[in-house]
């Protein structure tokens, strides 16, 4: 302690004194001097107290992770009131999200920033729920406010602005007065109250479906939003979800990351930006620790590595603001809803058209005297008919008119598209693939070639070191001892200080943990437990002076390092083994000896690196030079800006390392089923060519006839070099391309979609992302994927498994199905009901089918018909066909003849039951018309059995599986029980007799029997309307000769 701090507090101790003893001073007096004293006092204990904290805070880094535990828990009760007094919260995070270099220099700089939010730039928070509490109360969530998602209530608002439903509400209300005046409150409300019941069914059964579609979007997105980040935590590296981040948690970034908090540069090494998401600018963003230490939240990591502070997290920072105010569009059409779309216009014209000409038959008839009431009289006799009652029965002729167009208008369709995509898209997540874009389901199942990654998605991406050659000498025990201790000490350089991955130290006895990517693990793993490497002790023997990192198109990854001791730096390269050999013009021996590379010797050294290949290993080479400080090379980038450059020439080869991954289990299985689809897999590595043949041949890729030299196999620099026109004839042929970059990747795609194909494509980099979105379905990985190429992508693979690629192409293809299915169910219906009515109102003047009834057909065949058909699963026999074409018709041949022929059915039975039924069945007409719509709803009830196959005859196939099928036939046929029994004056309806039930089963089974033999009609691959385009073709062509004759 300083005199004046001594003399400071010996005044105050004096002070005290005298101001505590009796005389001297008055009583208010003595009360302003102990106030003063009090304030004084406790200013002075909490600037110790800080600098307390600020002096074992310089303690941190050199703390183990138990001591920093320890530390933290004796301190943890103070760090909320620290963290208050040492930093105003609003001013740090305008700071930084305004990027104001000077505020933060005056806030201290990082290191300041690092101090106030009490944390430590190397171990962290403390890794306890407390803590993190804590700092969420402060400094608030990793969450934006989002919109309120839509309630059931605003889809079924929706559901009334529907032009026919209002206008059959209209008619209903005019129905229910009319009834009331005629009949009396008790007996008059029938008909409106039940045209009022049906359509509110349809509309509450509308709205559910959608806000289901629409609540299992959002958990879709919730789960897509939820980014695992990687960070430190009590000196621990872990992941974490994104939305568990809080401000001083220390964050790690590497290539493809989004940037998931606004923070601080802390330390790394060439890191460049994408920030067009948050400024519209695409020229990247270096950031350093001096002039640009500022990382936005949003943002792309798109070169080098760093570590980050995060200072503001959620609603304080910029990208939270702008995303809180964005609603995402979840009304995306995709292209099958659109086709589905005009085929619903037009047929929605042609029930307009028979309901108006309904309409008009029915007011003639009405008018001329040719309609008779229940009595049997007349019902229009002109002016002795009452007002009222000609407006109620107007009012019921535009009902049915109105009900006509309900039924003719399909507007199942939609909601069949609706749930079966949304069906498909839960089902597919449990089968571990994400829909991000829902054309992405329909698409898939046109997809003709899926083009491929190796590792991780065919290979189980498990690496572990199996081979070890030093020089032309293979080394597989006691690694250490047979080394030469000055070739070993460059070996730790050239794998721990040339890496993204990290080495924690573990409590004693127990195992290290290694972080990074799978290749950096299985590298240091050998170099730790087989080599004896030591990374903290390296650490801090070694300065890092300058890191080029890796990427898919340089394929290697270099680092230049300084021993503290002396001037000499050491450059390490470590990359992929033929190219890092390239740049070798010696390599070193166990003993030390350097020799040098002759032709002979390089020779050998390309021998065993492609014998290594062959037996499917990948081979990383790593190379070193010494160098004096300053003797690196400069290089412009297009920019303009001078960079640093590591030499790559002259280099000595330390050694090269094998790893394998092995294949995944199941995967040969699932390419030959993509195979037996019709569908092309191609393999596009990066690998060495003969790792990626063995890897190609063991997959079922490239067929144990596979001949060197038949074009199927190339390298990415040779598929760079064809001509245009020589790679647009190769193309198809080629199955597996190795050494590719992402360039070659995108290239192949466009050339494959040049030729008419339908292509997927898998990808996990950062680099990836044109390939992803060029193509028609992009495929991203979910473990290994940058968050870069999974927002490029369509469909997110969870597993990162190919088998799970396969299960998407049957998903595809099984939503494309059912909607076929549905198609072929409710046209039937709409034909059959149209020329019913049509004929009925035309030759009787009265519509067979009421208001009621049309509306409960419609019910069941747009709602649960959808639910039956769309929600079938995928089988084999989808997998046994080729691909659906781009062009091809949405209803074959096979639907036309399948649904004309049940229509004509059903057409035949219901008109001789409207014009003959009572004589043959010995009925009053009331029971007649009873019968005629129980039939009609039968005969859908078991085409709905027919509608399962389109092309095989036995239609019960699988279908005990299909539990929610049966369950909704049973629900079916419950309720129309209950509609004929039980509601009769609600459905217009008379009880029926049992046999009179046996009577309406038969007559709609026999339809099981005529699709059995209908399906043995053989039909014309030719779409049913390219002869009506033909025949106009032809039409116009005999047109022209014929109008140049005229004068």
């Amino acid at each position: 302690m300083s005199s004046s701090d001594e003399c400071k507090l010996y005044d105050c101790s004096t002070s005290l004194l005298n101001v505590i003893a009796p005389g001297g001073f008055t009583v208010a007096q003595r009360r302003w001097r102990i106030a003063y004293i009090t304030i004084y006092s406790a200013r002075v204990m909490l600037s110790l107290a800080d600098k307390i904290i600020s002096q074992r805070a310089t303690q941190l880094p050199s703390m183990t992770s138990q001591q920093f535990d320890h530390y933290v828990t004796e301190f943890n009760h103070y760090v909320a009131l620290d963290i208050e007094h040492k930093i105003n919260q609003k001013r740090l995070v305008k700071t930084v999200k305004e990027k104001d270099l000077v505020s933060l220099n005056h806030l201290g700089g990082v290191d300041g920033i690092v101090d106030a939010l009490c944390t430590n730039s190397e171990h962290g928070i403390r890794d306890d729920e407390q803590e993190v509490i804590k700092r969420q109360e402060m400094f608030g969530l990793n969450k934006y406010h989002k919109p309120p998602p839509k309630g059931l209530l605003y889809f079924v608002l929706e559901a009334f602005k529907d032009t026919t439903i209002l206008i059959l509400l209209v008619c209903a209300t005019l129905s229910l007065g009319f009834g009331i005046k005629e009949h009396g409150a008790e007996e008059g409300w029938y008909e409106g109250g039940s045209i009022f019941v049906a359509v509110f069914l349809v509309i509450v059964v509308s709205a559910l479906s959608n806000f289901r579609q629409e609540t299992q979007f959002d958990k879709l997105s919730k789960i897509s939003n939820n980014i695992k980040v990687e960070v430190v935590r009590s000196g621990h590296r872990q992941q974490i979800s994104i939305f568990d981040l809080v401000a001083g948690d220390v964050v790690f970034l590497k290539i493809g990351d989004q940037i998931p908090a606004d923070g601080l540069f802390l330390d790394g090494h060439s890191l460049q930006v994408d920030e067009s998401s948050m400024t519209g600018e695409s020229d990247h963003v270096e950031v350093d620790a001096c002039r640009n230490p500022f990382l936005s939240s949003g943002s792309k990591v798109v070169d080098g590595y760093a570590r980050m502070l995060v200072a503001s997290v959620g609603m304080d920072t910029a990208w939270g603001e702008m995303m809180s105010s964005i609603t995402s569009d979840k009304n995306e059409r995709t292209p099958l809803q659109a086709r589905l779309d005009k085929l619903t216009s037009s047929i929605g014209k042609v029930g307009l058209a028979v309901a108006f000409l309904v309409l008009a038959v029915l007011l003639i008839r009405y008018f001329t005297g040719n309609t008779k009431d229940d009595n049997g009289q007349t019902e229009y006799r002109g002016s002795e008919t009452d007002v009222d009652d000609i407006l109620n029965a107007v009012v019921r002729i535009v009902a049915a008119a109105v009900t006509i167009v309900v039924v003719a208008i399909p507007e199942g369709l939609p909601l069949a598209v609706t749930l079966t995509l949304a069906y498909s898209m839960k089902r597919m997540m449990a089968d571990q693939a994400m829909v991000r874009k829902l054309s992405a389901c329909e698409t898939m199942g046109s997809a003709t070639i899926i083009c491929t990654d190796k590792t991780g998605t065919l290979t189980l991406n498990q690496m572990k070191v199996t081979q070890f050659w030093l020089g032309q000498e293979s080394v597989e025990e006691d690694l250490a001892k047979k080394i030469a201790p000055s070739v070993l000490e460059l070996f730790y350089q050239g794998v721990g200080l040339n890496t993204t991955g990290s080495v924690c130290k573990p409590v004693s006895g127990s195992l290290p943990e290694f972080s990074g990517s799978p290749t950096e693990k299985a590298i240091l793993s050998w170099a730790v437990l087989g080599l004896g490497m030591d990374m903290e002790k390296l650490k801090q023997k070694y300065s890092i002076l300058h890191v080029e990192t890796f990427n898919s198109e340089k394929k290697r990854s270099g680092v230049s390092v300084q021993r503290k001791a002396d001037e000499m730096v050491h450059i390490h390269w470590k990359g992929a083994a033929e190219m890092i050999v390239a740049m070798c013009s010696q390599y070193y021996e166990s003993n030390g000896i350097i020799r040098s590379m002759n032709e002979d010797g390089r020779d050998r050294i390309e021998t065993i690196i492609q014998s290594m290949a062959a037996s499917s290993l990948r081979c990383i080479a790593f190379a070193h030079k010494q160098v004096l400080k300053g003797e690196t090379e400069d290089g412009d980038d297009q920019s303009g800006k001078t960079n640093r450059r590591l030499k790559e020439d002259g280099l000595t080869l330390l050694g090269i390392v094998g790893l394998k991954d092995p294949c995944r289990p199941g995967v040969k299985k699932a390419v030959q089923a993509c195979q037996s689809a019709g569908v092309s897999v191609k393999m596009i590595t990066g690998d060495n060519i003969f790792t990626a043949i063995a890897i190609a041949t063991e997959c079922g890729i490239l067929g144990p006839d596979y001949q060197q030299g038949s074009g199927e196999v190339v390298e990415g620099i040779e598929f760079r070099n064809y001509a245009p026109d020589e790679r647009m004839e190769k193309v198809e042929k080629i199955r597996v391309m190795a050494r590719s970059s992402p360039f070659d990747k995108l290239s192949m795609v466009q050339c494959l979609k040049q030729k008419g194909h339908v292509v997927a494509v898998t990808g996990d980099g950062t680099n990836d992302a044109p390939a992803l979105k060029e193509a028609d379905i992009g495929l991203s990985m979910g473990i290994q994927g940058t968050e870069v190429a999974k927002e490029s992508s369509d469909i997110v693979i969870l597993d990162d498994n190919f088998s799970s690629v396969a299960t998407v192409l049957r998903w595809g293809r099984c939503v494309y199905n059912n909607i076929q299915k549905f198609i072929q169910f409710q046209l039937t219906v709409n034909v059959a009901a149209l020329v019913i009515n049509f004929i009925a109102a035309v030759s009787a003047g009265e519509v067979p089918l009421t208001t009621v009834q049309l509306l409960w057909v419609n019910l069941i065949m747009d709602t649960l018909g959808a639910l039956a058909l769309a929600t079938d699963r995928p089988t084999n026999e989808l997998m046994e066909k080729p691909p659906v074409g781009r062009t091809e018709p949405l209803i074959t041949n096979i639907m036309w003849r399948n649904l004309l022929a049940q229509a004509l059915y059903q057409i035949a039975i219901l008109l001789i039951l409207q014009f003959r039924g009572e004589s043959i069945v010995n009925v009053p007409e009331t029971v007649k018309d009873t019968l005629i719509f129980n039939t009609f709803v039968l005969c859908q009830v078991f085409n709905e059995f027919n509608a399962r196959k389109l092309e095989k005859q036995n239609v019960f196939e699988g279908i005990l599986k299909n539990r929610l099928f049966l369950g909704i036939i049973g629900v079916t046929i419950v309720l129309q029980v209950v509609m004929v029994e039980f509601l009769k004056k609600f459905a217009d309806t008379e009880q029926l007799k049992l046999w009179q039930w046996g009577v309406c089963i038969l007559l709609a089974a026999f339809s099981w029997p005529i699709a059995w033999f209908v399906k043995l009609i053989p039909v014309s691959n030719t779409p049913f309307f390219s002869y009506l385009k033909r025949s106009r073709i032809i039409y116009a062509i005999f047109k022209r000769p014929i109008n140049h004759q005229k004068p």
